[in-house]
C-alpha cells in the first residue's frame, strides 16, 4: 500500500548523494569516518524499516484500546504537526520558509512534517509528506533546503526547464524514481515530488501553480 515510500527512499538516495559542490563532500569527509556508501545504507535501513512497519501496521486489524498506529509509526520516526515542523525548520535554517497555498487535486488522509537531520548539513532538509492510508498511490512531498546545499540535477535526468511566474527557473523530471519539479526561492531549494501513478492527474502543470502559490 505505501509503495510510495519506498519510492521516496529511491529518489531521496539520489538527492542525498548529489550535493551541490566539492566543499560539502570535503565537509562530510571532514566530519566523519564513514564513508558515502555506509551513510547511504544507513538511510536505507532506516527508511526501508518505516515503509516495512507502515505495511505491515496498515495491513493489520486495528481495536479501540490501540493508539492509531498508522500516525504513531511517522511520529516515532520524527514527523510531526507540520506548523511544529516549520517552526522548527524556520529557527533551524534561521530563515523564513514559506509554503505553497495549493496542494495537488488528489485525496489524502494525513499530512505530516520533519526537519531531517541526515549525516552533513548538506542533507538537512524540511520536509513534508502528504498521504493517504486508504490509497498507496496518493501521496506527495515537498522539500526544502538552503540553496547552498542544493540538489544539482543532470541533464539526462531533466525532461523540461520551465519559467515560473516570479522569473525562476524550474526543472522538471519523470526519469527518477518519482516525479519531481525542483526550483529556487529566496535563497530555499524547493522539491516538489508525486507518485507516478497519479501523474495523470498531478501533470506538469499543476506543479508548475503550486510552485507558483508559494508567495
Amino acid at each position: 500500500m505505501h509503495i510510495f515510500l519506498i519510492l521516496v527512499i529511491l529518489s531521496n538516495i539520489y538527492l542525498q548523494i548529489t550535493p551541490a559542490s566539492e566543499g560539502a563532500k570535503e565537509l562530510v569527509e571532514k566530519n566523519s569516518k564513514k564513508t558515502s556508501q555506509e551513510l547511504t545504507q544507513e538511510t536505507i535501513l532506516k527508511d526501508y524499516s518505516i515503509a516495512v512497519n507502515l505495511q505491515i501496521i496498515s495491513n493489520g486489524a486495528k481495536t479501540k484500546t490501540d493508539v492509531y498506529p498508522f500516525e504513531k509509526v511517522f511520529l516515532e520516526s520524527g514527523y510531526k504537526e507540520v506548523n511544529k515542523a516549520l517552526q522548527e525548520s524556520k529557527y533551524y535554517f534561521q530563515r523564513e520558509i514559506a509554503l505553497p497555498t495549493q496542494v495537488p487535486p488528489v485525496n489524502f488522509t494525513h499530512n505530516f512534517g520533519r526537519i531531517s537531520h541526515s549525516f552533513g548539513k548538506e542533507n538537512d532538509v524540511f520536509e513534508i509528506t502528504y498521504i493517504n492510508e486508504n490509497l498507496g498511490h496518493n501521496h506527495y512531498q515537498i522539500r526544502v533546503k538552503p540553496v547552498k546545499y542544493k540538489v544539482e540535477f543532470s541533464e539526462e535526468k531533466i525532461n523540461q526547464r520551465i519559467k515560473l511566474s516570479d522569473g525562476n527557473e524550474a526543472i522538471y523530471s519523470t526519469k527518477l524514481p518519482l516525479d519531481l519539479l525542483a526550483f529556487e526561492k529566496d535563497g530555499l531549494q524547493y522539491i516538489l515530488l508525486v507518485d507516478k501513478k497519479i501523474s495523470k492527474t498531478v501533470t506538469i502543470n499543476v506543479l508548475v501553480d503550486i510552485a507558483n502559490s508559494i508567495k
